[in-house]
């Protein structure tokens, strides 16, 4: 069993992550990825419970350290001919969106610490409806970063952001004045983003798909706007996992500038956990949030912007 590091990277807000290389077969052609700081424990497989009319990727369920959990077949979230026995591989138990699941892998090689500099965007036709969200490409290989989050919802659709915690949200027609800016990779959430927000009354926004866009575009507006780009920006809303710049690092960047950092920063992510949450507090985030509150992201704003 290897124990996962909690705290690889020292410093927070250094545009760097951490890349456990994981596969399917058992020639490690292919290669896969996940962020690190998703991964709570590698461990040997073992025998899983299963489940009447489960999900076809769900092998189960395991009890492990007092904990029931998911077991979820990679090979067949990917559509790959290869099936695992129970005995083969590894079991990968991450931890995000305030959930806990094993992913039973073929194998886990190396940890990478690489630059969000160096992820690439894979093309449209891979983006619809995928679950590859980045390819980072290294000297000998090429290794694609999957989609935790998404395979979870695709399997589970309550898991994420669920537009019906905003019934019990109030509507304020003040919310209407605010501009908030947005940065976030995934198209499908920044859709929901747009539309929730929206349904809630902050009708003004500014979406960006990386943290990079949204650090230029505020420069531009300190530049042309100096103190009156209070005006126009009232709040930024930032994912941490982007390509090229991420949320983690494009606060450091907010809060460190002369002027700039008078501007609130909300994290919204599926890393916003008890062991993760003092990297947002160190480059100094007004508030953190998991992502599937949305109404609780609502709810922040108001606090933040409204007092």
């Amino acid at each position: 069993m290897i124990q996962a590091k909690k705290e690889i990277l020292l410093e927070s807000g250094t545009n760097e992550l951490e890349v456990l290389e994981l596969g399917i077969g058992a020639h490690k052609e292919q290669c896969l990825g996940i962020n690190v700081a998703k991964v709570r424990e590698i461990t040997a497989p073992g025998k899983v419970s299963k489940l009447p009319r489960s999900h076809p990727h769900i092998s189960g369920l395991i009890l492990m350290r007092n904990e029931i959990l998911p077991v979820i077949n990679l090979p067949r979230v990917l559509g790959l001919e290869e099936e695992l026995e129970w005995n083969e591989g590894s079991f990968v138990v991450t931890e995000f969106n305030e959930l806990k699941v094993v992913f039973h892998v073929g194998w886990v090689s190396q940890i990478h610490r690489i630059s969000w500099e160096q992820i690439e965007k894979p093309s449209d036709m891979l983006q619809s409806g995928g679950s590859i969200v980045g390819v980072i490409k290294l000297e000998d290989k090429m290794i694609m970063l999957l989609d935790f989050e998404k395979i979870v919802v695709d399997i589970n659709p309550a898991t994420g952001i669920n537009v019906k915690r905003l019934d019990k949200v109030a509507t304020r027609h003040e919310r209407g004045t605010k501009r908030i800016l947005i940065a976030e990779d995934s198209a499908i959430l920044r859709k929901l983003l747009e539309e929730t927000l929206s349904t809630a009354g902050y009708t003004q926004h500014h979406i960006f798909h990386d943290g990079k866009q949204a650090w230029d575009y505020l420069l531009d507006t300190y530049d042309q706007q100096k103190e009156n780009t209070l005006e126009q920006v009232h709040l930024m809303i930032t994912d941490i996992e982007m390509p090229q710049m991420d949320g983690l690092h494009l606060t450091k960047k907010i809060k460190e500038h002369e002027f700039l950092h008078r501007i609130p920063v909300v994290i919204f992510s599926s890393l916003i956990s008890e062991s993760l949450k003092h990297k947002g507090d160190a480059v100094g985030a007004n508030a953190q949030i998991t992502k599937p509150q949305i109404d609780t992201l609502v709810e922040t704003l108001d606090t933040i912007i409204f007092g």
